[in-house]
């Protein structure tokens, strides 16, 4: 994938945080996605959201998996470590990093193909490990990178580009998430900057796994019967040397919700979501009645956003296993391997 880095010049009043950074110094190449991508606006709160927590980026660890979303990395943070895993890995590259080094703030993007088909059970194990770390996954119910299939988020009766209806129930991260017992989840819309970046901070300040499902809509997959510049009619009136597809531009999509009522926004292709953000009395802390409130936002055909269940007396992976508290990765080679008749004498003990 090539990449295009972004002009160093910076408007001279910028504001600077407490480390001498500007948010330009938080961003990254330029985006090769759609224009009007709603994974771009997931970017542009990353950005945000790390500049005014004022955290060093040589200090975050970004990993992703496939898929459009996992390409999002590139575009914040050129100064962090990166890594782009295969398909649905990207789970155990995180728990990997981190319990190597525990040092660094992680941040792990993914979609909900990436997540929820190939990478369910990494994602399941992550959640019960309690990974320290913020986890998003950009949600748009398709498989952008393959031509739209249903991923295993749509939901029961959307229809794709060709108009086939998909039959299927849907997986729920955030109900999945609950049921492994994580302890932070929170749900938003990508269009919605106000509501997703304080959730992006809590998120990466949470000492644990935080799963932040971040509705994100795909503007490429709007094809139509009739259309001259669809992909059908397109095919059937030009010599093909290579199938590529026209993706036309596309506005981006933006709402701003407001607390205790329902915010309809409409999509491209004409579908409407209905958000509804928690109200002031919710209770975030109760697993139980996030439960239920999840579950009869559905019943209404609406997504509940906000933070939606936190546990503030958790403990993440290093307490679990009883780790060391000096990061493995800077432990000296002979601390690490400290000879033949360390392990003799550790074996003694199970004779």
């Amino acid at each position: 994938m090539t990449q295009t880095a972004k002009p160093s010049v910076r408007h001279p009043s910028l504001r600077v945080n407490k480390l001498g950074l500007t948010q330009r110094d938080y961003e990254g190449s330029m985006s090769t996605l759609c224009a009007g991508c709603g994974h771009d606006s997931i970017t542009a709160a990353l950005v945000q959201a790390f500049f005014e927590l004022e955290i060093e980026p040589h200090k975050v660890a970004k990993i992703s998996g496939i898929g459009c979303s996992s390409k999002t990395p590139a575009y914040f943070l050129d100064e962090a470590h990166g890594f782009n895993s295969v398909h649905g890995r990207m789970p155990s590259i995180a728990t990997g990093a981190n319990v190597a080094n525990r040092d660094l703030a992680y941040i792990g993007i993914s979609g909900d193909g990436d997540s929820l088909s190939i990478g369910l059970g990494q994602l399941c194990h992550a959640i019960r490990r309690n990974v320290n770390m913020l986890y998003i996954i950009a949600n748009n119910g398709v498989y952008g990178l393959t031509k739209g299939q249903f991923s295993a988020s749509a939901d029961v009766g959307t229809t794709a580009k060709k108009g086939e209806e998909n039959r299927m129930g849907p997986i729920d991260p955030v109900s999945l998430a609950m049921s492994l017992g994580v302890s932070f989840v929170g749900r938003s819309f990508s269009g919605d900057k106000q509501q997703l970046m304080p959730l992006v901070k809590a998120g990466l300040s949470h000492p644990g796994f935080a799963l932040l499902d971040v509705i994100s809509p795909c503007v490429t997959f709007n094809d139509h019967q009739g259309s001259t510049k669809s992909y059908q009619h397109t095919r059937d009136h030009v010599q093909e040397i290579v199938e590529a597809d026209y993706v036309p531009v596309l506005h981006e999509i933006k709402a701003e919700q407001t607390s205790g009522s329902v915010t309809s926004v409409a999509m491209h292709d004409g579908s409407v979501i209905k958000f509804r953000p928690v109200t002031e009395g919710y209770d975030p802390t109760d697993r139980e009645e996030t439960y239920s409130y999840i579950a009869n936002r559905r019943l209404d055909g609406e997504v509940a956003t906000g933070l939606l269940y936190i546990d503030q007396d958790t403990h993440d992976i290093h307490s679990f296993e009883n780790t060391v508290a000096e990061p493995l990765a800077k432990l000296k080679f002979e601390d690490l391997c400290p000879g033949n008749h360390v392990l003799q004498e550790l074996q003694e003990q199970w004779r």
